[in-house]
């Protein structure tokens, strides 16, 4: 995989897939290797993906200060990432707790993005934060089947701050995807190897943000924005990803049919159009 190193001297890793201009790809999780992004749902067929894995995580290096877990601290690192691919302008991609460092990366260098694609993301940096209620409403859509009824009743143990082991997450993830079939299961399943806990915890840890700031930032940004939610996903509802698409000048909203918060793996085809729809208009 290809190499590169960032201002700490940490050296990070990144894997190019598909033919077509340059789409930057930042992993969620918090702090996931970027194996689980997958081609997103055959986007690989037009553009050519970019996909770093974050610091500590999947090929690249575990940086001599563990404080640089901070998202904000990893602006630079797409910073680097930009100049070492040579791209004037990017168009970046960022899925879930990735779109925190997107959101950051597009406050502090608005002048470096083309166009913004923020895919089922998290909004802590601007202050908009899903609640229970948002989460577990998400989770009612499905009522009356399983297995989302049982996944209902674990989140809901969950998040009234029932410690999770491993017999209770089993039974909520299936809400985190638009299908609990095969594919979800293998997805789910390696989640535990693919990320870097530890790094998790420190990602959106104290001092991280400062949303007034940001939110400030970001108005001055001409890149145009896409807010992609899905429709059984609790983070964000689509309520929620309209307040983030507003922030932006150029900001959209759209969701997907029957998504969760994979929306590539719930319907390929559909996710790949949407996205290559929005970064070939003019």
């Amino acid at each position: 995989m290809p190499i590169f190193t960032t201002y700490d001297g940490t050296e990070l890793s990144y894997r190019t897939t598909g033919e077509g201009e340059p789409l930057v790809c930042l992993p969620g999780g918090p702090m996931r290797a970027a194996e689980y992004l997958g081609d997103l749902g055959g986007l690989a067929a037009t553009r050519q993906l970019i996909l770093p894995d974050l610091r500590g995580t999947g090929d690249s290096a575990v940086p001599a200060d563990p404080a640089t877990y901070r998202v904000d601290r990893q602006v630079a690192d797409v910073e680097a990432l930009r100049r070492h691919l040579g791209l004037d302008r990017m168009d970046l991609l960022a899925h879930s707790a990735g779109a925190l460092l997107a959101q950051l990366y597009a406050a502090a260098h608005p002048q470096r993005l083309r166009r913004l694609v923020l895919v089922t993301p998290n909004a802590t940096a601007v202050g908009l934060l899903a609640t229970a209620e948002d989460r577990l409403a998400a989770v009612r859509l499905r009522a009356g089947t399983e297995p989302y009824d049982t996944a209902a009743s674990a989140y809901a143990r969950f998040l009234a701050g029932e410690t999770v082991d491993d017999a209770l997450w089993e039974l909520i993830e299936p809400v985190f995807y638009g299908r609990w079939d095969e594919t979800a299961r293998a997805h789910a399943a390696a989640g535990d190897r693919q990320q870097n806990e530890p790094a998790a915890d420190v990602y959106a840890g104290p001092g991280a943000f400062d949303p007034p700031a940001t939110r400030a930032a970001l108005r001055t940004l001409t890149a145009r924005v896409l807010v992609l939610s899905g429709e059984y996903d609790g983070n964000p509802r689509p309520e929620l990803a309209d307040r983030l698409a507003a922030l932006f000048p150029n900001g959209t909203r759209d969701t997907q049919p029957g998504a969760g918060h994979f929306p590539w793996l719930d319907d390929p085809e559909w996710f790949a159009a949407r996205v290559e729809r929005f970064l070939a208009a003019a």
